[in-house]
């Protein structure tokens, strides 16, 4: 048994709970994101943050992300999104096209898609060769270390649905006019071969989940449970990373009634 078969897929949150947990936790992000950049008195620039998200098709990426940065002027954070890479990119080291992107001491990025891709996707579709992906995991796990030596706080997510979860998303989709750009051929061509991308990601989660930069997976068959563990874990490790950078996490003032 995997990890992912561990996960309990069944946890729901009612609308009420998920609006009141969603307030809190956006409560205390835009408090510490205005500390970190130095927007509140006696706060300087902070340790930078990066947050990066990787998942099935389909698994609520998009609508976690969009919680996630709700409470923040647009102009303190950056959201970056991830595809192939062109064929410019590709004549460098994988890893380069990640790094003008990455934020400095003081801003904050979310990562849609990531270097991860070298060791999922590239791996299953044989765009990188067995070489190439397994050397990956040594080089990401140094990638990773360095940018927390350098006082980076990386939190990474990788949301989780089942394959009947997945196939309703798939096929509400397909006859929704609005939303059915969203859905590819590349998408229903990586749901075939589902096996092969649950192998590819326990092996990830085996190599990478090292500290000081684990792994959170996020049961995502409810979306407002996906959407609230992913406000509420980014709260928490943010809080931990000012501690650790000595820096104590402003306080949150009580809502008026």
């Amino acid at each position: 048994m995997g990890r992912l078969d561990e996960l309990d897929l069944s946890q729901k949150l009612s609308k009420d709970e998920e609006a009141e947990r969603l307030e809190a936790g956006w409560r205390r992000l835009e408090a510490m994101r205005l500390a970190l950049g130095g927007k509140l008195q006696g706060y300087g620039n902070g340790p930078p943050v990066c947050i990066l998200f990787e998942g099935w098709d389909a698994s609520g990426k998009g609508g976690a992300i969009k919680r996630l940065v709700r409470p923040f002027d647009l102009r303190h954070v950056r959201v970056a999104q991830f595809s192939a890479p062109t064929p410019d990119e590709k004549r460098h080291h994988y890893l380069q096209r990640f790094w003008p992107v990455l934020p400095g001491k003081g801003g904050m990025t979310v990562l849609d898609r990531s270097w991860y891709g070298r060791v999922l996707v590239e791996r299953v579709e044989g765009f990188a060769t067995e070489r190439e992906w397994r050397r990956a995991y040594r080089e990401i796990v140094e990638l990773e270390r360095q940018l927390a030596d350098d006082g980076m706080i990386l939190i990474k997510f990788y949301m989780h649905i089942s394959d009947e979860e997945q196939l309703e998303r798939f096929e509400k989709r397909r006859d929704d006019p609005v939303k059915a750009w969203k859905l590819t051929e590349d998408d229903w061509h990586n749901r075939s071969k589902r096996a092969q991308y649950i192998e590819a990601v326990e092996e990830m989660l085996e190599h990478t989940d090292r500290e000081p930069a684990p792994w959170h997976l996020v049961e995502g068959d409810s979306k407002k449970f996906a959407r609230v563990k992913v406000v509420e874990t980014t709260a928490n490790r943010i809080e931990e990373g000012m501690r650790a950078a000595g820096l104590e996490p402003p306080a949150i003032r009580p809502r008026k009634a």
